[in-house]
């Protein structure tokens, strides 16, 4: 099946399983009740609907990304999240409004039980969106908020479901009930799925680290050794999750771009900066440590995304993805060009700088270093990529070249702008952020 029809078909599901118990729980329900209860009720079951569908964005499906890829999937979980707090706040708001009597069951220690499943509810989904959307201001720790984030979000599914069920105005016949019941059942079986199932596939699959080199720029090069059994094959540009030092069933893991050349067997590569909390001790991590990868996932590959040459676009670290692309054309012979603009603070911070010379002498790619602190004598780019330097440096017919671009989400979301002002096509735009929390 083409991947359009499949994105389609994926939407086309996510709405019906949206807006499905709105429909199957106004058909034949109670009579007696105002518009305005039933549409906060009406708004209600949407979100909770939209809540559990959020576990199914982010349950690392590779059928469900293919059509979007990974990057997109992420930004519309985030989106539909806030979509789905502002439907919940909304609903109790509006019974509010109507009675302000209702407003004894904010009373927890003297409310039924259905009102305080209701409130924990609440109380957990703004506890997940405010530590997920300030995280770093939290002085949260990546690690901490991923737990607390998953421990939250189960939890103020289950309460709301509670919540419904003992309300049970709207569930008045046993097929509603059944329903429900259903989709109550799917959500657990999607919890097993993701917590039991899936590690234990890992752990009979496990890798040790071969090796951890240091490079430029606090750059760790991570090599993982496939322990009995064949490794895994990979796209360039795709990237997976990884548990070091840890349970295959540990709550916490940690994307990172595979960056060694997808012709070779075996051993897999992360190249890991260190940033701060788990990504500051990589470089300490010894070898024969046990690890555990789930991947590889993402359609960021120049695989999926054929074109007679490439430009590439990293900044900082962004460079990882891009770097397995360069790595895997030289390694099959390939002669399409390659355009990389790279991009970072100083000279002396630019990660594989060598060997990204030294992959020139073996296929057709064109480095250009682009320095917002140049040193001394400096002759090449400086500042930022913008619409000059991309007039400047585009090859000839650069519309119909693949355009793939990793770096901070600010400079994507600028390079998207910029490159679309200069004549790019956006469908030959592809982009990977690193940053799956702000």
């Amino acid at each position: 099946m083409p991947l359009a029809v499949r994105g389609v078909s994926w939407v086309v599901l996510y709405l019906v399983v949206v807006a499905g118990p709105l429909v199957f729980a106004l058909v034949d329900g109670p009579a007696g009740r105002d518009f305005w209860t039933d549409f906060s009720v009406a708004l209600g079951f949407v979100g909770l609907s939209m809540m559990g569908m959020q576990f199914v964005l982010v349950a690392r499906f590779q059928p469900v990304a293919a059509p979007f890829g990974d990057d997109a999937v992420i930004q519309f979980h985030r989106q539909m999240s806030y979509v789905a707090t502002a439907f919940i706040l909304v609903h109790p708001a509006i019974l509010f409004i109507r009675d302000s009597e209702l407003l004894a069951l904010l009373n927890l220690p003297e409310a039924p039980w259905r009102a305080r499943f209701g409130v924990s509810s609440v109380i957990l989904l703004l506890v997940v969106m405010v530590t997920s959307m300030w995280r770093r201001r939290l002085q949260l720790s990546y690690e901490r908020w991923q737990l607390l984030h998953g421990v939250a979000s189960t939890g103020a599914v289950v309460l709301a479901l509670l919540h419904m069920l003992l309300v049970d105005y709207y569930l008045n016949s046993l097929w509603k009930q059944m329903l429900w019941a259903l989709m109550a059942l799917a959500f657990v079986g999607l919890l097993v799925w993701v917590r039991l199932v899936r590690p234990l596939a890992r752990r009979r699959r496990p890798w040790e680290v071969a090796a951890v080199t240091a490079q430029r720029g606090d750059v760790s090069i991570v090599a993982l050794r496939p322990i009995g059994h064949n490794g895994l094959r990979f796209e360039p540009g795709q990237f997976a999750w990884l548990f070091l030092n840890r349970s295959p069933f540990a709550v916490t893991a940690h994307p990172f771009s595979l960056s060694g050349s997808a012709e070779r067997d075996g051993e897999v590569e992360v190249s890991i900066k260190a940033l701060g909390d788990f990504t500051s001790t990589v470089h300490a991590i010894q070898s024969g440590s046990r690890a555990y990868v789930d991947g590889p996932h993402g359609v960021f590959s120049p695989d999926r995304n054929e074109g007679p040459g490439f430009v590439l676009i990293g900044g900082g670290i962004g460079i990882t993805p891009l770097l397995s692309m360069v790595r895997t054309l030289a390694d099959r012979g390939d002669c399409r060009p390659c355009l990389l603009l790279y991009a970072n603070q100083r000279l002396e911070d630019a990660a594989f700088a060598d060997e990204l010379d030294q992959l020139a002498e073996r296929m057709t790619l064109e480095v250009v270093h682009v320095v917002q602190d140049p040193p001394e004598g400096w002759s090449g780019e400086t500042g930022r990529i913008d619409d000059d330097l991309l007039r400047k440096r585009l090859p000839e017919r650069f519309q119909r070249w693949q355009y793939f671009i990793c770096g901070p989400p600010a400079m994507l979301d600028a390079l998207e702008d910029a490159l679309t002002r200069v004549g790019v096509p956006a469908e030959r735009i592809h982009t990977e952020r690193y940053s799956f929390v702000d």
